[in-house]
């Protein structure tokens, strides 16, 4: 049975969304994080859709969940 990767913190503003995930090494010792980022939208069908094309006013929120997601990792990072 495998563990399924949940996500370790999400940060969203409107339909921006940047998402913070915790991977395993390759080589089993230790973990990496790395980040996914994504705009939420409505289809012609009303159904919610995920792309990573953003809109110019897409922008200043892209801008905000990215400072926070490297704000998270950089003040929670152990030493």
């Amino acid at each position: 049975m495998s563990e399924e990767n949940l996500p370790e913190k999400k940060f969203r503003a409107g339909a921006i969304t940047a998402t913070i995930w915790k991977n395993p090494s390759k080589n089993g010792d230790g973990e990496y994080n790395t980040i996914s980022f994504e705009r939420s939208y409505k289809d012609k069908e009303d159904k919610w859709q995920t792309t990573n094309s953003l809109r110019v006013n897409d922008l200043p929120r892209a801008k905000l969940v990215l400072e926070k997601a490297y704000e998270y990792l950089v003040l929670n990072k152990e030493e």
